[in-house]
């Protein structure tokens, strides 16, 4: 990777894969003493592990929180949050031989990491334990009576802790602290439904007697202290400054490039990008090769999967046997293959890594020295958090990003100044959302009755609308005391949003379980003819059983790879807000989507040729969300040089970039919202471009570029406008999740439309 890096930098320019590179110098650390209240057996822990003293910002964070006030720390990945917030929890625990602590981390592996390092203080007394889907079930009845420092992630408190607070009703009486870890991964849908678990918490916690402290630890993010508020319904301080030091930092921008037009070609073909995928997984070989520990973050399980295979195939046609250096690590894995990569990792028997962002968040990862970034995350704050993992130790560190043949990457290794001469983003969620708000307050029912005063808790006013609804249908009953939840069972809420159980992946012929998939991706990684990798190995789907929520699948390798094909229609629902610029308008509302795959294409791999499509017979899926949309009047269009025929293909063309760059504005990525496109709209009577939410009720996407609609659509029209293609291509107009298999896009057009609506708009204000 050093030597493609040296020669990417020294190569004439519009020849190299290299369009920027920064370099942010070392950095020295601003220590402090320790503050007078810690405890003095964790001061000679601390020591044991060689910690002389705590960095400005831990001290003033963990201070605010021993004297009771809530609290946000939000500084850089590696700066040492996690002794924020063991300061003040392990010296009351110390100080305190009936108090407890609850932490929370978004993820599994960072919990685990987290109990490995309290373990390393070997405090007495504290017994820190990890209650999540892997404890064993003999486990949990000693962790609920002995531990009094539990790791658990919201999902476990959500479905197991909160419904059963009877049994834990000692712990939350003597509840003294809640740390939420990674705070500013609860975002979206996923933020919505947590900051109501924490809701749940404090008013259970209330009920026993408790009155805890709440810690938070974000990355750098917009307005921290705002967000922790949404998020706990609790004034919260935020600790921005960072006084850790930090070595210096080499951030690459890499654009692959573009591959030699075959020979074979009967037509000139549009210019295509060697793919994000090989690239990184070329420079992961050469990493390796270099002696160089490396973590390769891709977007999706499958890419991670495909760049650890490739990976692999290259080192051991170098070296033989130095493949086995190399492994994948995604969500899905089971926890035994989990836990074994992570000690691999650790012990340096892996010398490099292919991970979805499963190891995004805090996990100390000692000793790695590069970061290569296969995609842009989809917001800055987790760029930063990626890149953060190298040079942990304080040593000179490196990170990469690989661009992928899309209008978002294309657009950002072109302008760096879109990413390192911005603040990160603020964290986008919606409490209020009705399809959250509703079903928490029946989780929150089958608890224990909903008073009056806990309508407050929970929002005010749209808590009371939620209620009323609720009670109406039957699903809440009224009493003198409160209202009841009416049915046996506990109320089914999935917090992530993914649509149901899990799908198991099971080998057809052992009957092994290989691994899951959430139901919201089932429909297109699991359809029957699908190839799905599992740790290098392909395999063939023979069967997706939806109401047993099982694949059957056999091992093959077969020289295709397949990709799902949908349909999506849309209608208005009803109209928030909307802006009149004559002949443009502009929207925010609800609408009613209705997708469903109805096809797969087998692609020969290498060649991306497709061999054919194949039929599906999946269920439709619905979803009520928020959109925001645009109309142009025909009128126009004609005069800004689109005619009727060109039409369909401008707007498309335009929705599929407006998609791509919406992640500039708001946190979050491509995948989580959706769009439409259509010369004439049955509910708009005009040509109009729609993107939605792909949450049910939405996620504060739309709202924020509707909010932000001339700075967003500018952007994408100055993102399809500077690509260097002449009829459009994956860098600017063209999709990798299009249904029509980016069939009308007419890349021209969509930069007449964009000028149009943006000249309207303009004029209008």
């Amino acid at each position: 990777m050093l030597h493609r890096l040296r020669a990417g930098t020294a190569a004439p320019a519009g020849e190299s894969p290299v369009t920027h590179v920064r370099r942010e110098p070392a950095r020295p650390g601003r220590k402090t003493p320790w503050p007078g209240w810690v405890a003095p057996a964790l001061i000679s822990a601390y020591a044991d592990l060689g910690i002389t003293g705590p960095w400005e910002h831990q001290a003033a964070a963990a201070t605010l929180a021993h004297h009771k006030s809530h609290v946000v720390v939000a500084t850089g990945t590696a700066s040492g949050k996690s002794m924020a917030y063991q300061m003040p929890a392990l010296t009351k625990l110390l100080g305190d031989s009936r108090a407890t602590v609850l932490y929370l981390s978004p993820t599994k592996a960072l919990a685990a990491d987290q109990s490995r390092a309290l373990a390393r203080l070997g405090l007495d007394g504290v017994r820190p334990a990890t209650y999540d889907g892997d404890t064993p079930r003999e486990e949990r009845e000693w962790i609920r009576q002995h531990s009094r420092f539990v790791l658990t992630n919201p999902d476990m408190l959500h479905h197991a802790l909160l419904p059963g607070h009877a049994r834990w009703g000692t712990f939350l009486r003597r509840l003294e602290y809640v740390v939420i870890d990674e705070c500013h991964a609860y975002r979206g849908v996923f933020g919505s439904h947590v900051a109501h678990v924490l809701r749940r918490l404090r008013r259970l916690t209330a009920r026993y007697g408790g009155d805890p402290t709440f810690i938070l630890a974000s990355a750098t993010s917009g307005e921290p202290g705002d967000a922790a508020s949404r998020l706990t319904g609790l004034p919260v301080t935020p600790v921005t400054e960072d006084a850790s030091p930090r070595g210096a930092v080499t951030f690459v921008l890499w654009e692959p490039p573009l591959l030699p037009p075959s020979p074979d070609d009967e037509v000139e073909l549009p210019p295509v990008r060697r793919s994000a995928l090989r690239e990184t997984a070329d420079l992961l070989t050469d990493a390796v090769v270099a002696g160089v520990r490396t973590l390769a973050f891709v977007r999706s399980r499958r890419g991670a999967e495909v760049v650890a295979a490739m990976t692999r195939r290259g080192l051991d046609e170098a070296v033989p046997g130095l493949g086995d250096r190399v492994a994948a690590y995604r969500a899905g894995y089971l926890k035994e293959d989990r836990r074994a990569i992570e000690r691999a990792l650790l012990s340096g028997e892996l010398l490099a890594l292919a991970s979805t962002n499963a190891l995004e968040l805090g996990v100390d990862l000692v000793g790695l020295d590069a970061v290569l970034i296969c995609g842009y995350p989809g917001t800055r704050a987790s760029l930063w958090q990626q890149a953060g993992r190298a040079g942990r130790a304080g040593g000179e560190a490196l990170a990469v990003l690989v661009a992928r043949d899309d209008p978002l990457d294309t657009y950002l290794v072109h302008h760096p100044e879109a990413l390192f001469g911005r603040p990160v983003e603020a964290t986008v969620m919606d409490p209020a959302n009705p399809y959250v708000l509703g079903p928490q307050l029946c989780c929150a029912a089958s608890e224990a009755p909903l008073t009056e005063p806990d309508l407050e808790l929970f929002g005010g006013e749209p808590a009371r609308e939620a209620v009323a609804a609720l009670t109406a249908s039957g699903a809440l009953r009224r009493r003198p005391s409160g209202w009841y939840w009416t049915h046996r069972g506990r109320p089914a809420v999935d917090l992530r949003g993914t649509g149901g159980a899990p799908v198991s992946v099971v080998e057809s012929a052992t009957g092994r379980l290989l691994g899951t998939v959430d139901q919201g991706s089932s429909h297109v990684m699991l359809h029957a003819g699908a190839v799905y990798l599992h740790q290098g190995v392909s395999h063939v789907v023979d069967d997706l059983d939806l109401d047993d929520a099982v694949a059957l699948v056999h091992a093959a390798e077969p020289d295709w790879s397949t990709h799902a094909r949908d349909v999506t229609d849309l209608s208005v629902v009803s109209v928030r807000e909307r802006v009149d610029a004559g002949p443009v308008g502009l929207f925010l509302g609800e609408v009613d989507v209705t997708n469903q795959v109805v096809s797969y294409q087998r692609r020969r791999i290498g060649s991306g040729e497709v061999i054919d499509t194949r039929p599906l017979d999946l269920p439709p899926r619905e979803l009520r969300t928020v959109a925001v949309w645009f109309t142009v009047s025909p009128r126009l269009l004609a005069a800004s040089g689109v005619q009727p025929p060109d039409v369909p293909g401008a707007l498309h063309a335009a929705e599929h970039a407006a998609i791509g760059l919406l992640p500039l504005m708001a946190t979050c990525d491509r995948w989580d919202i959706g769009g439409l496109s259509t010369a004439n709209h049955q509910d708009t009577e005009a040509p109009t471009v729609f993107v939605y939410d792909g949450h049910p009720g939405g996620a504060g996407f739309a709202e924020r570029a509707y909010a932000t609609a001339s700075a967003w659509l500018s952007a994408t029209r100055e993102a399809i406008a500077s690509c260097g293609c002449e009829t459009g291509c994956p860098s600017c107009v063209q999709s990798p999740k299009c249904g029509n298999g980016n069939n009308p896009l007419d890349r021209n057009g969509a930069i007449a439309v964009l000028d149009a609506v943006l000249s309207a708009l303009a004029d209008r204000n």
